[in-house]
């Protein structure tokens, strides 16, 4: 008789935090579309839903691929959040923003406990590529639109403390982190 074993689970990563040298950085191209990426996937989508994340790049696993999860849901970080499965997207590209500007409260699992006021676009076009490597193309609007451009930013470098004082920001809205009790990271 043969005993079937439950397939391991995913290994949750350590996330990197505001100062480490790695959120720094821009990410590196995704060449190879095989097992290692679809196991880093795997890993980063159950490390991002342990922290009660809506996202979580690479960079923020210490992993300089251009690669990140989103996946909204209603969550003690962000109870108004809409329903979507977890998205692999690889190699994105923002290719439309609209000109209309939307603030929002945002967190980050490397800036634990903060929240800070965003402007983000309200509507964007994307281009990214699946774990198969195959293109997509997406229209997204609002939140999602707004976990994008926060996840997108993580590629280029740029952490919330970055965004938040940049001066399309300091215009318009307060910058400045609140701390918010109870929150898991």
């Amino acid at each position: 008789m043969f005993t079937f074993l439950r397939p391991t689970p995913p290994v949750l990563l350590p996330i990197a935090l505001v100062g480490e040298d790695i959120l720094t950085q821009r990410a590196i191209t995704v060449q190879h579309f095989d097992a290692a990426l679809t196991e880093l996937a795997e890993q980063m989508s159950a490390s991002m839903t342990a922290a009660q994340g809506v996202g979580i790049a690479a960079p923020q696993v210490h992993n300089p691929l251009a690669l990140f999860i989103m996946a909204s849901r209603p969550n003690e970080r962000y109870p108004d959040a809409p329903n979507m499965a977890p998205v692999v997207v690889v190699n994105p590209r923002i290719v439309y923003a609209s000109n209309d500007l939307v603030g929002g409260e945002e967190g980050c699992l490397s800036v634990p406990g903060q929240r800070f006021s965003i402007q983000r676009h309200k509507t964007i076009e994307v281009r990214y590529q699946n774990l198969q490597g195959e293109w997509q193309q997406a229209e997204l609007t609002d939140f999602i639109a707004r976990i994008f451009q926060h996840e997108f930013d993580h590629l280029q470098g740029i952490t919330l403390l970055e965004r938040s004082r940049m001066p399309e920001q300091t215009h318009t809205l307060s910058a400045q982190p609140t701390t918010v009790k109870g929150e898991a990271q």
